[in-house]
């Protein structure tokens, strides 16, 4: 197939791209300046271009603000959510007005969808929830609609925590994990949904190819854990104490909502809609993706 990735400097687009070439797909991404080399396209997120986009098979969509660069404020919000819902309606009337419409879109969305919700477990047919977080993937969500009315496949991909040594969130921890100062965030009882990146690249493959899926579907392992037992597993994979817990009001006075939303809040999100669609996670079992991930390549 003849792939186009937004968001290919990003985390997964970076992992991604060249996993698609070594499967003999042809992969370019999409950039917003201008182009450097024959695997790049210039494009810009605000205005829709069918022309770029009608050589396409398929294209993934991963472009947006990160949500955990800097304290929310009125502005960041706004960035968050116009870098999401903005590019996600360009890619989407693009490829509406992209002939043929046998194609398929996978566009990044993210488990916060669901809001906060104890020990709920939550699947594709759970209902969203409350919180900025899950109003902004309604939105991101929403934002494909005219993809999908014009009869492109579109999975919209529901990500849960990355783990991986190359960024997100576990390279931040490691540094006061392995001084032995990391400990549970709050009371440690909330749920964590978590995939390794191997995993989640090989889960937009598999999204790709196989023509059942569509919709919502998790990109989460299927053993979520509390933070808790998280923050054992990290200490056990690095061989360190966690007695250290960074308490609920700390983390609020801090972080503010961002802190609340994306260190207190508790998903415990299962992928059953990939499963259902043949996919086997090689990183299901946390300590395994850990050791996995934190082993020098």
């Amino acid at each position: 197939m003849r792939v186009l990735v937004t968001g290919a400097s990003g985390l997964i687009g970076s992992a991604l791209l060249p996993v698609l070439r070594q499967a003999g797909h042809e992969a370019a991404a999409l950039v917003r300046r201008p182009a450097q080399n024959a695997a790049e396209l210039q494009w810009d997120p605000a205005t829709p271009d069918p022309a770029l986009f009608s050589g396409a098979d398929a294209v993934v969509h991963l472009a947006g603000e990160s949500i955990a660069a800097g304290r929310w404020n009125a502005a960041r919000k706004a960035a968050i959510v116009t870098s999401r819902v903005v590019g996600t309606r360009t890619v989407a009337a693009s490829l509406a007005a992209a002939q043929p419409h046998r194609r398929v879109l996978v566009s990044a969305s993210g488990v916060g969808i669901y809001g906060s919700r104890g020990g709920e477990i939550l699947d594709e047919t759970s209902a969203t929830g409350a919180g900025f977080l899950a109003e902004v993937a309604r939105q991101w969500e929403a934002a494909t609609q005219a993809a999908a009315q014009a009869g492109v496949r579109v999975v919209r991909l529901r990500i849960g925590m990355v783990l991986s040594g190359a960024g997100g969130a576990l390279p931040r921890m490691l540094g006061p994990f392995r001084l032995g100062l990391g400990g549970r965030i709050g009371d440690g009882r909330q749920w964590l949904s978590w995939i390794a990146l191997d995993d989640l690249v090989a889960l937009i493959l598999h999204v790709l190819a196989t023509d059942s899926l569509r919709g919502p579907v998790n990109a989460v392992s299927p053993n979520p854990v509390t933070n808790a037992e998280f923050t054992r597993a990290l200490g056990r994979a690095l061989h360190r104490p966690t007695l250290f817990p960074v308490p609920a009001f700390v983390v609020r006075a801090v972080f503010g909502e961002m802190g609340t939303e994306l260190l207190l809040a508790s998903n415990r999100v299962l992928p059953r809609a990939a499963l259902a669609g043949g996919f086997r996670f090689r990183h299901a079992d946390l300590d395994e993706a850990l050791a996995s991930v934190l082993t020098p390549r």
